[in-house]
């Protein structure tokens, strides 16, 4: 095919099941001009890659002459540029392209007059974090911008008005009347029975003759009409209208477990309002949600829903984000702090700046990963759909050998033996089984992402759970990624006047060592005075004046250049550094007035978060640019294998060094020298607010930055695991045990299709399951 590529998509109504999907897959994929084919089950779309335009009338004919009905909801860019973060992820085993948008990083080095203790891990900035800057970096997950209207698959409504909730409802009442009559006009029995069969195998036999005519001889309608017409053949006729009643009901409570799966995540795109009041010209008025344009002002009352995502310009105010991240408690936002589309504003009203337009936001973001995550398949779940093209005519070889061989060697009644070779047409449809997977990974996906569990597709979800060493970043993953004073020393003062003071020489200034003195300051209620004649000495320190009193503020070995360190204090200075904390010394005229310990502390669940994964049986062990000392004090107090001053090459050669030992490796971070280890690793997992190149690297992302939640992706992908071997045992067991009771004459034709349909009822249900919290 010559000439540009491009990509549209469709929504596809009344596809329920892997088979469905493989049948649309096979039947457009055959058409001239068409690239490539993928069909998603889990969000009711189909992506197509073709040439012109002229080719989607013939995909929608397609599509529509194979019973399902179809829309397009538009074309996308070149398929050419197409290529995102997902595309170039470590999902080898999927060969659909997607299309994606790139981002990156940027990295601004801080410097400041302190000479303190290198902290060599890179930071990054200009990236949202938890608090101010711009919206959220979830974009770099490799998600493209999207149509305003998102589409979620579709939008059936009640399933008794959908047309196969129609053709269920007349088949039963046909059925129904076909029993009634039969009982009062004995002689019709026969013609009554037939007429309820037709109404419900008529559409049967059309989807199968339609499957058959593109490429799909051997699917599950075929199989249906085959032994539907056996049936009739031998005089069962009763028991073949039953049977395609009850084959109707089966497809129908798949449909409606499809639309469970989906509503799942449609629930969180429906957490944004469809309204917003946005300021213009000084008067305020409501306009749709999804037109306000970066830049807008909007005002959010107390009460309401933050309809997009933006910076606070005025106001201060207490926000839920349950809905979003699953926080349990409201957070205290300002001006300068970021708030998400689709959190609840508490008690006051807030004015923000629109950051991302409404196919940007967070939420919408979250949901489009998670659709594109659920189109990539599972390596289980491409093992089951290889196995069923074989399956399906092995199923009808089997059911025609049971027919033929008995009475042609055995000498057997043909109407005995070709009536179990029927119903093994029956057992061997293979609905529940080829559903068995794809439904537990949808809705471990959707399950995750609404606890803010994000993960590129299902073969992301599949390798978690293998994983046996975890290797964390330090700074900004284990470690909060700012300073904190941990320790105030006095010298012939008070605590609280030693912070005052150090206060005093640092207001107005960004670096991080002076934001944790003036955040002490404030934490403790300290009026702080700005110094006169403040000037800074070049990789020394900083000087001013408080009523006519010299002050210096910097390293230990600037300060003791003019003002000596006593024995007791060097030791203390020694200690602290021993520690890993840095420290900046204050001198006051010419004598020590103090000593402020800083460290870049530990989350506040980094300790519970790495024992969850050891309980796991996961190794844990720390990788960070930092200085030995402070990469040693953080290992003790949280308890992991420290290995500091590394580079990002030397953190890729020991991810590389773990998996050549046969380990299974999972590597978390968040600043740009983590993205080489992040590609490396089996699974590379992005912490909250990390930096684009890092999200875009990694296969799955925590949002919340909590490392227990590490420990949580981990366990839901070996429940998904679980739950999947479970439902294969399942949709196989039950086939296995009515397979024997058929042939030993104690099962027909209703047990036969009773056990597939309740097989597929269980795996359902079963596979729903996990989206309730664990």
């Amino acid at each position: 095919m010559t000439g540009a590529v491009r990509q549209s998509r469709f929504r596809i109504e009344g596809m329920d099941c892997a088979s469905c999907a493989a049948k649309i897959d096979t039947a457009v994929r055959r058409l001239p001009g068409i690239a490539d084919v993928n069909v998603s089950v889990a969000t009711g779309r189909m992506t197509v890659t073709h040439g012109s335009d002229d080719d989607l009338a013939a995909v929608q004919r397609r599509v529509t002459g194979l019973g399902y009905a179809v829309a397009a909801i538009g074309a996308d860019a070149p398929a050419s540029t197409a290529a995102g973060a997902l595309g170039q992820g470590r999902d080898h085993h999927d060969q659909h392209d997607h299309h994606h948008g790139s981002c990156t990083g940027s990295h601004h080095d801080h410097h400041h007059a302190h000479d303190h203790d290198d902290h060599g891990d890179q930071r990054r900035s200009g990236h949202a974090g938890a608090a101010g800057g711009p919206a959220p970096s979830l974009g770099s997950l490799g998600l493209p911008r999207r149509d305003q209207h998102h589409d979620h698959g579709p939008a059936t409504g009640p399933w008794w008005r959908g047309r196969k909730g129609l053709t269920t409802i007349a088949c039963g009442a046909a059925l129904a009347a076909a029993y009634g009559l039969g009982k009062l006009v004995p002689a019709i029995d026969h013609w009554v029975f037939l007429l309820a069969l037709a109404v419900g195998l008529v559409p049967i036999a059309r989807r199968a003759f339609a499957a058959a005519r593109v490429g799909t001889p051997f699917s599950i309608e075929m199989l249906m009409t085959i032994a539907a017409v056996g049936a009739v053949i031998i005089g069962a006729t009763e028991e073949a209208a039953a049977v395609v009643f009850l084959f109707l009901v089966g497809e129908l409570l798949e449909g409606v477990a499809a639309t469970k799966a989906r509503a799942s995540i449609q629930g969180l795109a429906d957490l944004v309002p469809k309204t917003a009041l946005v300021e213009t010209e000084g008067r305020t008025r409501e306009i749709a949600a999804d037109s306000l344009v970066v830049g807008a002002v909007i005002l959010v009352r107390p009460g309401d829903r933050v309809p997009a995502d933006g910076v606070i310009i005025s106001g201060d105010s207490a926000i839920d984000e349950a809905p979003v991240t699953g926080e349990s408690t409201p957070k205290r936002k300002t001006v300068g702090d970021t708030a998400f589309a689709g959190t609840v504003n508490g008690e006051a009203a807030l004015r923000l700046r629109v950051t991302a337009a409404a196919a940007d936001n967070t939420i919408a973001r979250v949901v489009k990963l998670v659709e594109e995550a659920q189109e990539s398949k599972a390596p289980t779940e491409r093992f089951i759909d290889s196995f069923s093209r074989y399956y399906t005519p092995a199923v009808l070889a089997a059911g025609a050998l049971v027919a033929i061989v008995p009475p042609l060697a055995l000498g057997g009644a043909w109407a005995e033996w070709i009536y179990k070779g029927l119903a093994i047409l029956l057992i061997g449809c293979p609905c529940a089984l080829v559903i068995s997977t794809p439904a537990a990974i949808a809705a471990s996906l959707s399950a995750g992402a609404r606890r803010g569990l994000l993960m590129k597709g299902g073969a992301v979800l599949e390798s978690l759970g293998s994983l046996t060493v975890v290797a964390f970043d330090k700074t900004g993953t284990l470690t909060g990624g700012k300073p904190e004073v941990t320790d105030v020393v006095a010298f012939g003062r008070g605590e609280a006047e030693v912070v005052a003071l150090a206060a005093a020489l640092e207001t107005g200034s960004n670096h991080p060592l002076a934001k944790a003195i003036l955040a002490r300051a404030e934490a403790a209620g300290l009026t702080v005075t700005p110094a006169t004649d403040i000037g800074a000495r070049a990789g020394k320190g900083v000087t001013g004046k408080i009523d006519g009193l010299a002050l210096f503020l910097g390293s230990a070995a600037a300060v003791a250049e003019h003002v000596p360190l006593a024995d007791d204090i060097a030791a203390r200075i020694q200690a602290f550094n021993d520690d890993g904390k840095t420290v900046s010394v204050l001198a006051a005229g010419d004598q020590v007035a103090g000593l402020i310990a800083m460290r870049d502390q530990p989350r506040a669940d980094a300790k519970q978060g790495l024992e969850a994964l050891r309980a796991a049986g996961i190794r844990t062990l720390m990788l960070t640019g930092d200085n030995r000392r402070t990469a040693e004090a953080i290992g003790r107090i949280v308890g992991i294998e420290p290995r500091g001053e590394l580079l990002p090459e030397d953190k890729m050669r020991i991810v590389n060094d773990l998996k050549a030992a046969g380990e299974r490796v999972g590597k978390v971070g968040d600043g740009i020298n983590d993205a080489p280890a992040l590609a490396a690793a089996d699974v590379g997992i992005a912490m909250g607010g990390a930096a684009d190149v890092a999200l875009e690297t990694a296969d799955a992302a925590v949002l919340h930055g909590r490392i227990g939640d590490v420990a949580a992706m981990i366990a839901l992908s070996r429940r998904t695991m679980a739950n999947i071997r479970q439902n294969i045992t399942v949709a196989l067991g039950l086939k296995a045990v009515f397979l024997v009771t058929t042939m030993i004459g104690l099962t027909g034709l209703w047990p036969a299709i009773l056990a597939d349909t309740g097989a597929t009822v269980l795996v359902t249900a079963n596979a729903m399951r996990l989206l309730r919290p664990a």
